[in-house]
């Protein structure tokens, strides 16, 4: 079975999960993935999304730089629900990032 990771909010919502090199919203749907092997996704066209912070936060940076087209990484099928993790609590966010509210994050 592949290994969930939870990512949530500063507020300590659950805002997505990470399998494997995907990214997913709070509804399974697929909106992102990590191309570099690294804290950092990219949306499914390449665009800079956000990054993974300590405590599984997920925020994005106000600066982000270019580090070039990532490709595309293959669609990765339906991942199935992976169920509520509950509330992680608060964190505070660090500066120079954005917070993602969960609805945020159901992009098409």
């Amino acid at each position: 079975m592949a290994n969930i990771k939870y990512l949530y909010n500063s507020s300590g919502q659950w805002i997505a999960f990470q399998i494997d090199k995907y990214l997913y919203n709070t509804k399974a749907l697929w909106i992102g993935w990590f191309p570099w092997e690294d804290e950092h996704a990219v949306t499914k066209n390449g665009k800079y999304l956000g990054s993974i912070f300590p405590n599984n936060r997920f925020y994005q940076r106000s600066y982000f730089p270019y580090r070039g087209y990532p490709g595309y990484p293959g669609y990765p099928g339906y991942p199935g629900y992976p169920g509520y993790p509950g509330f992680a609590g608060y964190s505070p966010r660090p500066s120079s990032t954005k917070d993602f509210k969960p609805e945020e994050l159901h992009l098409s």
